[in-house]
């Protein structure tokens, strides 16, 4: 698998013409452009918006539902392949080095965008509104990336990112109220997986991982979580603390075993961060509500 340090590296490799900024680059994708490539990762972002209407992207393991219009956020390092993707009409793809941030706000607050870390088939679909505005943006930026550079440039191109990102929250926030009946299924679906994990004998290895529950759901950890955030206000970890204390109330106010035995068969290692937990969520401690009588 190849990985690309460089924007100039990624643009030989497919037989593209160097960028006119070494840490960013602008692609226009054009209708009936086809784009095949193997497995690869890069020290870039992506941004992109396209139709697609055939082939497929894999990002993460995990393959594009390409009968929608989105907008994809890839970060460095993810292992991204493209085979035969084919467009319907026309979008574009944003590349920029990682070090094109360094020294700027971006630098630290691009971390916070969860969305880079959804998979292709969580991607962002826009509303024919929304799409003007991601246009309005990406337009500017053209505008900008063609101009000669001054003092400026960075500055402005950096600031337009920033704004289509900021854009970009706000419409994944309005997709998922818009697909609230597909999250609330997924919501039931979490609790699902997360009561048979208690019951399976799951937590002889542990406590459970979002990660590993959003594996069983087919779907990314940070998107599950932002997806339970918005449907619930609750967190995936706090959906899961809030089950794991659940289920030791029921085994403090039946089972005849200690507090610390309870606390290890549910999956904790740790006897003082179980109680620190269980008062939080009960506000009194595990061995006090074991003693409390049933009324």
């Amino acid at each position: 698998m190849q990985h690309f340090k460089s924007l100039s590296e990624l643009a030989f490799a497919n037989g593209m013409a160097p960028p006119e900024h070494p840490l960013i680059a602008l692609i226009r994708i054009r209708e009936n452009m086809v784009i095949n490539h193997p497995e690869f990762t890069s020290d870039c972002y992506m941004i992109g918006l396209k139709r697609v209407k055939a082939g497929f992207m894999l990002y993460g393991r995990t393959k594009l539902d390409h009968e929608k219009g989105s907008m994809i956020f890839l970060k460095p390092r993810q292992v991204t392949e493209m085979r035969n993707l084919a467009f319907e009409e026309d979008g574009y793809i944003l590349f920029f080095h990682e070090d094109f941030l360094n020294g700027n706000p971006l630098y630290h607050e691009i971390q916070k965008y969860a969305f880079f870390d959804y998979e292709t088939n969580e991607a962002l679909h826009l509303a024919p509104r929304e799409e003007k505005v991601v246009w309005n943006i990406f337009n500017t930026i053209e505008l900008e990336y063609n101009n000669n550079e001054d003092e400026f440039s960075r500055e402005i191109i950096l600031a337009n990112i920033n704004s289509m990102l900021k854009f970009a929250e706000r419409f994944y926030k309005r997709q998922f109220i818009n697909r609230k009946q597909l999250s609330g299924k997924t919501v039931t679906e979490f609790n699902r997986v997360l009561l048979d994990y208690i019951k399976d004998g799951s937590l002889d290895k542990g406590l459970p991982a979002v990660a590993d529950l959003a594996e069983r759901l087919h779907i990314s950890r940070r998107y599950l979580t932002d997806l339970l955030k918005i449907e619930t206000g609750r967190t995936a970890q706090d959906l899961i603390h809030l089950a794991l204390i659940n289920e030791a109330k029921n085994r403090l106010t039946v089972n005849d075993k200690a507090v610390s035995e309870i606390a290890y068969a549910l999956g904790f290692e740790n006897m003082s961060y179980f109680s620190r937990l269980f008062k939080r969520e009960t506000g009194i401690s595990p061995t006090s509500y074991k003693k409390k009588p049933i009324n």
